[in-house]
């Protein structure tokens, strides 16, 4: 395949400095980072070994690693570029140091921050080291391959919290590796910004800005929407449109279009909830969340998907009959029609070709083809090339009508005023930061300033990590807010090809396979659909077993093609605020129930890949060791998915099902439920019109409402929901100008 160089060089974007690494002691950080070298240390032979933090291996075994990565990367150079790989540890760079360390310091909460420094303390002494190592040699002392040793066993230990530190370590290192490491994007070929075109200019959007002041600024508004994203932006237009003085705030803040698509480091750091690090309790799921300017319709994959009829039923018979009327129907399809969402101009990459018996699945891609992703930027690069989410339509709707924007304004509660025994929402009141105080530069300009904002109605549009926890500040009681949270939990499997795929280019969601949506026979199932293989993403959720193995399997990722079983979960979880900071806490475990559901969907994705000609099929689960395919050239091996290997290593994983949550990650891009709407407030937090039960002038506008999870990407359910409250609520608001045009557009 051949090289493709792009001549666009994207603006260099900030991101807030290192914290201050002193919740650590020197020899806590220095013991850290001798476990992160056994991750990913320097590997060498005997003749090159420099230091203990080098992996020795044997001169067979290099020379073994060298060629196959040379055959990965082929040219002139590939073997000095192997072998930089293969010498390259994660203490020496700098930037992984400074990753690590505003991780623990800002994304990780004090509990697990304590955790990760009791340890590090404890091995340090004698009786620690010596129960948790079998050795009375401080670790950081240790050869690499002893310290390999020790994390191994932590994996199976018998003591909850040294799994813990295995599973909290392991996942930390790979994601800072991929994030900063200067050798996997030559290895993988992996370029710095897609190799197809340039991004156009978007939209201008012109934000609010404030002095510096003792007092609160006040803002009068008739309407304000807290939250930019799939369902605030929606509110935002109808509501403008319809006359209203509608101001929309947002935490995060928004990018010019040349600073796309950012580098992972600055895109997770700027464009995701927590900097991308968001996981459950437990520890066996990560959790990705949009917070940005437009939100989670800003980062996802453009997938377009309608609600299901059976899902709507099922909500309907929880006594919403909404859900299946013709006035929803008419929603779903204005939200499709305005972000011209159609099936007619996208091309299927290598990894979507391979989905074998797969659906075509509807993107917003009008009049140009959605190509080229490759970083954490990458849906805003698609948005900037043809995607139409709220930043590209609906938030340039509310502004072109007259809507005003705060970035940089974190709400702190929602205000009320009591008439005669009511909660009546007057307005919130937050926090504002400029950009440069956000950023820490310093300067004139850098201000953080308390606004209050006097509104007739308030909308929240959080999300459903959020918006819970936003009504929990404000006071509110109800034992339901935050709880029926539903994640669609999946799990990610890799096949490999003998042939380059380049699985980071072209579209990224463009099919699916339906088969197994409904496995219960009530809707619970799974939908098969391929990963967006960017390495930041798709290399950290695999797991570790040994370094030389895992950087030899990393390398691969440009031969190979994703997939993930994204699952209608049955039973929830819930999101609570830290005890300490405030920050969101997610109690979600994937139920044995989903899990068999799960092993269903990775087993015809395997089937998938073997038919599809791929050589290894590799999941996210630690104890089920990839399939290798047997020699092709064998006379004797049988074709088909009847081959004694395949069938063999599938009758394993069955064994283990419905599979253990602690040996495996599982991941979320969806998340749903946590405001549920409901016909009583006994069943949920929001009424059928999305407003807030036992309140007046509070809605909920986003995917927090849903009554469970939509077993489909939910952007589409959940901007269909925001346009039929919010137009609902401009009529009971009533129309301030051009009454005749306006109240024919709702």
């Amino acid at each position: 395949m051949a090289t493709h160089v792009s001549t666009y060089t994207p603006r260099d974007v900030p991101v807030p400095p290192v914290p201050s690494a002193t919740y650590f002691s020197e020899l806590q950080w220095k013991t850290l980072y001798a476990l992160a070298d056994a991750v990913v240390p320097s590997i060498h032979t005997a003749a090159t070994v420099k230091s203990s933090n080098d992996r020795v291996i044997s001169d067979a075994e290099w020379n073994a690693a060298v060629s196959n990565l040379s055959t990965l990367i082929s040219g002139p150079d590939a073997v000095k570029i192997a072998t930089q790989y293969l010498q390259e540890n994660v203490s020496s760079n700098p930037h992984f140091r400074a990753i690590v360390e505003r991780l623990l310091g800002n994304q990780v909460h004090d509990e697990g921050r304590n955790g990760f420094g009791l340890i590090m303390t404890a091995l340090n002494t004698r009786a620690g080291s010596l129960i948790m190592t079998g050795s009375i040699t401080p670790i950081q002392d240790q050869p690499v391959e002893f310290r390999e040793k020790v994390l191994r066993g932590w994996d199976t230990s018998r003591l909850p919290p040294l799994r813990a530190i295995y599973r909290g370590l392991t996942a930390i290192v790979k994601k800072c590796w991929v994030t900063t490491s200067p050798t996997i994007g030559p290895v993988l070929g992996f370029p710095r910004i897609p190799v197809h075109g340039q991004p156009a200019d978007g939209y201008q959007y012109e934000f609010l800005q404030f002095s510096s002041g003792d007092q609160p600024e006040m803002i009068e508004t008739d309407v304000v929407i807290v939250g930019s994203g799939c369902g605030g932006s929606v509110a935002a237009k109808n509501l403008a449109e319809a006359g209203h003085r509608v101001l929309v705030v947002e935490k995060s803040y928004s990018y010019p279009s040349d600073t796309f698509p950012m580098g992972p480091s600055e895109g997770f750091t700027n464009m995701f909830e927590n900097g991308g690090t968001l996981s459950t309790d437990d520890g066996s799921m990560a959790v990705l969340a949009g917070s940005t300017w437009g939100g989670g319709g800003t980062i996802n994959w453009s997938a377009s998907l309608q609600t299901q009829g059976y899902v709507r039923q099922q909500w309907a018979d929880t006594g919403l009959p909404f859900f299946t009327s013709l006035d929803f129907q008419k929603s779903l399809d204005r939200v499709c029609d305005r972000m011209g969402v159609n099936e007619d101009h996208v091309e299927h990459n290598r990894q979507n070709r391979a989905q074998g018996n797969w659906a075509m699945l509807p993107k917003q891609c009008p009049k140009t083809r959605v190509t080229a992703s490759t970083t954490v930027g990458i849906a805003r690069w698609d948005a900037l090339r043809g995607k139409k989410g709220p930043t590209e339509s609906y938030l340039v709707d509310a502004a072109q009508a007259g809507a005003r924007f705060m970035e940089g304004f974190c709400a702190d509660k929602v205000l009320f005023t009591n008439i005669k025994g009511r909660k009546v929402a007057s307005g919130v009141q937050g926090t504002w930061k400029s950009r440069d105080s956000y950023l820490e530069l310093g300067g004139v300009r850098a201000i953080e300033r308390k606004v209050i904002i006097k509104a007739k109605k308030v909308v929240v549009s959080a999300g459903t990590l959020q918006s819970p926890l936003l009504l929990l500040r404000s006071g509110l009681k109800n034992p339901q807010i935050g709880r029926n949270l539903y994640l669609h939990p999946v799990m990610a499997a890799g096949a490999v090809f003998d042939e380059e795929t380049r699985p980071w280019e072209g579209s990224a969601l463009t099919t699916v396979v339906n088969e197994f949506e409904d496995l219960d026979g009530d809707g619970h199932g799974v939908k098969i659909e391929s990963l967006s293989m960017m390495p930041s993403l798709f290399i950290p959720m695999f797991p570790w077993r040994d370094s030389l193995e895992y950087k030899l399997w990393a390398a691969k990722l440009r031969r190979s093609t994703g997939f993930i079983t994204l699952t209608k979960d049955r039973e929830s979880g819930r999101v609570y605020p830290d005890p300490v900071d405030g920050r969101c806490r997610i109690d979600y475990t994937v139920s044995a129930f989903d899990r068999k559901h799960i092993v269903e969907a990775i087993i015809a994705s395997a089937k998938i890949a073997y038919i599809t000609g791929a050589t290894e099929f590799h999941t996210a689960y630690r104890d089920l060791p990839p399939f290798i395919r047997p020699d092709a050239s064998d006379p004797e091996a049988p074709e088909g998915t009847n081959d004694a290997a395949l069938q063999n290593w599938i009758a394993e994983l069955r064994r283990k099902s419905p599979l253990n949550p602690e040996r495996g990650l599982f991941a979320s891009a969806h998340q749903m439920g946590t405001c549920r709407m409901s016909k009583s407030p006994k069943a949920g937090v929001v009424d059928p019109d999305c407003q807030v039960w036992d309140t007046d002038g509070l809605y909920v506008v986003d995917a927090s409402v849903f009554p469970s999870a939509s077993g489909v990407n939910p952007m589409i359910t959940n901007m269909a929901i925001a346009d039929w409250a919010s137009r609902n609520l401009a009529r009971a608001m009533g129309t301030v100008r051009g009454e005749g045009n306006v109240m024919a557009r709702l």
